[in-house]
């Protein structure tokens, strides 16, 4: 199934220590919309509207490295100083669309949102979208003044109470997930909490997440739908849903996604949120999940536990997949290495991940990222690979682990 690409890298701080959250940043968070647009051989980034929300649920340290790098990153710099404050990344559709055959002969904008800290003083901020040779293709630089007088004071949505599934230990230095309801009428709220404990459930059955599982905090809102079920525009049913979610994304069958993110994130308003898993009550099979953006699975059938499992992996972990795909456009290349810590485009030594290499617990099998030559993965199968494989390999929980321990180690 091809969905999307992620790209993964560390990078090194430039100056700005933990200590210096409050220095820059109110405990609240400035919610930047964007509308990114264009065509294969142009895109533009306009911005859309500000808005803020009290309480900041992401880091308070390690402020300016990037834990991944995906196919954007968002830089937020001091406008006195010009010093770098805070960064972050992400992955979009409209990216993952530019590699599509409508792409080269139709013009689109794509919705999408941002979460930053928010800040004291006057700050710029850059946004960058890169395409799948890590070569920026668009650029955009904004300031904000936090005493805008139009920046939006965000509320929470009275018919959408949330419930809280499990505390962290320590609810000041977390990982925040939000479940969110598609499809679930107002009747169907307790199915669909039910369901919110089975994919909660099915992800801590998983290392690494089964032994750090005190390092995250996780709710589940509760935002009904009119009607039951999501849409299927391949047969004709179009659904009056929460978020307005469909499958048949980019003309694949199995691919769900939601392109109203502004709607997505009005719902979460004033709530405890950064990595967001939208809960589909359909029985047709399919989901997906962008990079620091959202995933989205079906819920009722017998792959719905290692769906939404998979789909996390991707849009929490910057996990490509490892499957081949067809092998036509393609997403990996020789001459750029991919930013997944579980593919590689090079079988020469040192590895990616030598270290698992060296240890017995890793190898470099070919196929990986849609294509069965030229990409490798680290096992045989995995969790980014099958459905009916049980477990990460080695190579990911090695990923996910460093990405816990970004987030959670002060």
């Amino acid at each position: 199934m091809k969905i999307f690409i992620l790209l993964l890298t560390t990078l090194l701080p430039l100056g700005i220590q933990a200590q210096d959250y409050e220095q820059y940043f109110s405990d609240s968070t400035l919610r930047l919309d964007y509308v990114f647009a264009g065509d294969v051989n142009s895109q533009q980034i306009y911005v859309d509207q500000l808005s803020k929300s009290n309480r900041w649920y992401g880091r308070k340290h390690r402020l300016n490295e990037l834990p991944l790098a995906g196919n954007g990153q968002i830089t937020v710099c001091d406008k006195s100083t010009g010093m770098v404050i805070y960064r972050h990344s992400f992955s979009t559709l409209f990216q993952e669309w530019l590699a599509t055959e409508e792409a080269k002969h139709t013009k689109k904008s794509f919705e999408n949102v941002f979460l930053v800290p928010y800040p004291k003083q006057p700050v710029r901020i850059k946004v960058e979208l890169r395409d799948y040779h890590d070569r920026i293709t668009a650029s955009l630089t904004h300031e904000v003044d936090p005493k805008d007088i139009l920046i939006r004071q965000l509320e929470r949505k009275e018919n959408a109470p949330y419930v809280t599934l499990q505390q962290a230990a320590d609810t000041t230095c977390c990982i925040h997930i939000a479940y969110v309801a598609e499809g679930y009428t107002a009747e169907q709220m307790d199915q669909y909490l039910a369901d919110c404990h089975v994919a909660m459930e099915a992800l801590f059955e998983h290392e690494p997440f089964k032994q750090l599982r005190n390092r995250f905090n996780i709710i589940a809102l509760l935002s009904p739908s009119h009607d039951s079920d999501v849409s299927q525009p391949g047969k004709g049913i179009w659904r009056n849903t929460a978020l307005a979610s469909h499958f048949d994304t980019f003309y694949s069958t199995r691919y769900l996604t939601t392109l109203h993110l502004k709607q997505l994130h009005d719902w979460l308003a004033c709530t405890p949120y950064e990595h967001i898993i939208v809960l589909a009550n359909t029985a047709h099979y399919g989901g997906g999940g962008i990079y620091n953006s959202y995933n989205l699975s079906y819920t009722r059938g017998k792959h719905f536990r290692p769906v939404v499992v998979h789909e996390f992996g991707h849009s929490f972990g910057g996990l490509g997949d490892e499957y081949p795909y067809g092998d036509s456009d393609p997403m990996y290349f020789a001459d750029t290495e991919p930013w997944e810590p579980n593919l590689t485009t090079t079988n020469k030594k040192p590895a990616k991940w030598q270290d698992l290499i060296d240890a017995g617990k890793a190898g470099l099998v070919e196929g990986g990222g849609y294509l069965s030559k030229g990409v490798w993965r680290g096992q045989e199968d995995c969790r980014m690979r099958t459905n009916e494989h049980p477990v990460f390999c080695p190579v990911c929980q090695q990923a996910l682990t460093k990405l816990i321990d970004f987030y959670t180690v002060r």
